[in-house]
């Protein structure tokens, strides 16, 4: 370990355009922490978790997926917010998140198609069609949301958002990417509308606008709203850039289009992020060795829109270690560094980076079963699952257990997921 005099630009205060000014520059990132029980509801793991994360020094915590509407979640143990039924536990849940100065904003959601068949057989979507690609098989077939439906939605994300500044949460993040539903209107290979939902982009965007502006009205104009937004439609890559989409998806092109309008409403930070469960990019499982390979994620993106916007970015991905942090702060090629992945195996690294100096890297181990066919099939599930893990022994008042195996993740997916976990693997197109 070794020290330096110089203070971190990664400790330096942030003021978004609400006014609102965030204490340093760690973003911890949304993961789905998967611990609500059958009803839905925040537990203690809950605040356990939070209150450990808090402790750890991050400027900003963002939750997992908190859901607008109980008979659509995107995946097993979401948390869903609809009414004030868990007001008390959302309560107790902010202010666990709220300590030692973080902030800590309730990501809100709707996941559209990607709304697993175990727990939900009818999924709504902005246009009919199943999920692509290997993660097809949890997926039904969805229905297309009429003009009506979509105005429910718009009005369950502003009352979701209403709640949780009741509650305590110091901002919101609406959810516009990974393959969910914002981002399903988005994209012109899964929104297929001929109404004024769908057609180019302008159209295509309508309902992010809709959200936006009804999030913004309910909670006022002094409170954070960050929306979490593709580059592209991006596939896996060993080296991420943010041209190389789905042909035929939404754009690098639109999603600045996006970012620019959103700024005009009135957006305080933009989390760039890409891919869907059909193109995933960030779940995979290789490890350190991968890491080092790819380097952060979307910074040619995240270069290119620099003179673009003034609002506020946190780029989120391949984050490890503090000179790569400090250098992307110094481009000014982001103004927040998203983190989640390293916060689950070291849940203080804030405090270790700003306080003790550490100029180490965190070293993510390399999930694997030790059999091929099985890493090949589950791969991202296995990552999904073996992180969820290490935030359940966070919540227990457990150290992370970086040698939990592959195959108990394995296990603990066929729990979560039920038998679609383990079906054979399909091939693309064949859903």
């Amino acid at each position: 370990m070794t020290k330096d005099t110089k203070t971190p630009s990664l400790a330096e205060p942030l003021t978004l355009p609400c006014g609102v000014t965030v204490r340093n520059r760690f973003y911890k990132s949304a993961m789905n922490e998967a611990l609500a029980g059958r009803d839905c509801a925040p537990t203690e793991a809950h605040v356990r978790l939070y209150r450990a994360w808090a402790q750890g020094g991050a400027g900003v915590l963002v939750t997992g997926n908190v859901m607008v509407d109980r008979t659509q979640l995107g995946e097993p143990g979401n948390v869903a917010v609809e009414d004030e039924r868990d007001l008390n536990m959302l309560r107790r849940w902010a202010a666990a998140g709220t300590g030692n100065g973080a902030h800590c904003w309730m990501q809100i959601n709707h996941p559209g198609r990607q709304s697993p068949i175990t727990i939900n057989p009818h999924p709504l979507a902005p246009s009919t069609g199943k999920v692509d690609g290997d993660y097809g098989r949890f997926f039904a077939e969805p229905t297309e949301l009429t003009c009506e439906q979509i105005r429910d939605i718009v009005r369950r994300f502003a009352n979701t958002a209403r709640i949780a500044k009741k509650a305590g949460f110091t901002g919101v993040e609406i959810h516009a990417a990974h393959g969910y539903l914002i981002n399903q209107f988005l994209s012109p290979l899964d929104n297929r509308r001929t109404d004024e939902y769908g057609g180019d982009i302008e159209h295509r965007a309508r309902f992010l606008f809709e959200v936006f502006d009804a999030v913004r009205e309910a909670v006022g104009p002094d409170f954070p709203v960050a929306v979490k937004l593709n580059s592209s439609d991006v596939p896996i890559v060993v080296k991420v850039n943010a041209r190389d989409g789905v042909p035929g998806g939404f754009s690098e092109e639109e999603s600045i289009w996006v970012m620019k309008q959103l700024e005009r409403r009135g957006v305080d930070l933009i989390d760039i992020s890409g891919g869907t469960y059909a193109k995933p990019v960030i779940q995979t499982n290789g490890g350190a060795a991968e890491d080092r390979r790819r380097g952060v994620y979307f910074t040619d993106f995240a270069r290119r829109i620099k003179g673009e916007l003034t609002v506020p970015v946190a780029l989120t991905g391949g984050f490890r270690n503090a000179r790569d942090m400090e250098r992307a702060l110094d481009e000014g090629i982001t103004q927040m560094i998203g983190i989640a992945r390293p916060l689950a195996l070291v849940p203080d690294l804030p405090n270790r980076i700003i306080r003790d100096r550490w100029d180490g890297s965190v070293e993510l181990p390399r999930v694997t079963t030790g059999i091929k066919p099985l890493d090949k099939a589950f791969g991202g599930i296995l990552v999904i699952s073996w992180f969820e893990l290490q935030m359940r022994r966070i919540a227990r008042g457990l150290r992370p257990d970086p040698r939990i195996g592959g195959m108990r993740a394995l296990l603990f997916a066929f729990g979560q997921h039920g038998p679609a976990a383990l079906a054979p693997r399909r091939r693309k197109g064949r859903q």
